[in-house]
């Protein structure tokens, strides 16, 4: 429920894939395609999809459905996904069409060279088909080779290209199912951002709340691409990714609002889950020996921005301290984790303000 209305859930990648396999495969034996086709999901349940395209030759047949992401802001809503499927004696082989990309670095579930079709989407094709050929008394070996129209150009709003997945999107989902706003692809994101960054043997990543913070830290410490996380406002999910699969160090950057909420101890930075804190702040600030005209200002400020002008006019080293109070949080988070953290405030502008791997902040 968002503002009293029902969010509609949506469909992954994967299933629209897998449909449109299954089509292409009833068609290639039968010579007609079930529109709509039927398909089951992971967790069992039954669903329909109606078919966007169809087309039938003596050798192969191509199906494809327009993935409906129902009320999730998903980057591929309303694409076209197609399978490809000819008849082969080889089994079951995936392959990569036109808009999806192809593994080009180690850490992820699919091997270098493979097409980016997750673990679970191929299992469901693979069942998929598999029933089918059982049910239609049709061969079992086929090559089916997913696309994505427009997929390459979609792929540039999404964190592929860093992953080492070139040329298009991955085929994603675990479920079948998209739940709006539960962003499942991106923080799958995160997790593969590290499990690359893992296996390329790096030791020390960013997470970054924004593009702005993220060139700054790239630019402060020299890292490589690979080593940059677009974790958003998921740092709870980094560093809870990151306390099973650690990295010997990892720096939180973003800005003063973004960080100031994780000195509070938020772990989603998301304006929807939590606001900046002015009375936190203020009180701070009086920690600080800030006067009562100083902690009024803040505390009436209309921004966490405003609120650190004032501290700055004042001479309050506030960032210093909300660096410090959000390192705390972090480091509860990975106690006990061979992992150091550490802290990397910035402003709009990208210049450093704060910078604290515990209590020794600097700027």
């Amino acid at each position: 429920m968002v503002g009293g209305k029902h969010l509609r859930r949506g469909w992954t990648t994967g299933a629209c894939a897998t449909a449109a396999a299954k089509a292409a495969y009833v068609a290639l034996v039968t010579g007609s395609f079930p529109d709509p086709v039927e398909i089951v999901l992971p967790g069992g349940r039954r669903v329909s999809f109606a078919l966007a395209t169809q087309h039938l030759s003596a050798e192969q047949a191509t199906a494809g459905v327009i993935k409906d992401a129902g009320d999730d802001p998903d980057v591929t809503h309303g694409a076209l996904i197609t399978a490809t499927l000819r008849i082969t004696g080889s089994g079951i082989t995936f392959h990569a069409g036109p808009g999806v990309g192809i593994v080009t670095k180690p850490g992820l579930p699919i091997g270098i060279g493979e097409p980016a079709i997750n673990p679970v989407p191929r299992k469901m094709m693979r069942d998929t088909v598999t029933q089918a050929a059982a049910d239609y008394g049709g061969p079992g070996d086929v090559s089916i080779a997913v696309s994505v129209r427009d997929g390459e150009e979609i792929a540039k709003k999404t964190m592929n290209a860093r992953l080492g997945i070139i040329g298009g999107l991955s085929i994603l989902g675990t479920t079948g199912i998209v739940i709006p706003y539960s962003c499942s692809a991106w923080i799958a994101s995160i997790r593969e951002g590290i499990d690359v960054a893992r296996a390329l043997g790096l030791q020390h990543v960013a997470g970054s709340t924004g593009s702005t913070s993220e060139a700054a830290v790239a630019s402060h410490y020299g890292l490589p691409e690979s080593g940059l996380i677009e974790m958003g406002d998921f740092v709870g999910g980094m560093l809870k990714y990151i306390r099973t699969h650690p990295i010997p160090r990892v720096t939180i950057a973003g800005g003063f609002a973004k960080i100031s909420k994780l000195a509070q101890g938020l772990l989603d930075l998301h304006s929807a889950r939590g606001a900046v804190d002015l009375e936190y702040m203020a009180s701070a600030a009086g920690e600080l020996g800030a006067s009562n005209e100083a902690r009024d200002g803040i505390r009436h400020a209309n921004t966490a921005l405003e609120a650190l002008e004032i501290a700055r006019v004042h001479n309050i080293p506030i960032a210093h301290e909300i660096a410090v109070r959000a390192w705390e949080t972090a480091a509860r988070l990975l106690e006990d984790v061979p992992v150091t953290v550490d802290i990397f405030i910035v402003d709009r502008e990208g210049k450093l303000l704060a910078i604290s791997g515990g209590p020794q902040a600097q700027l």
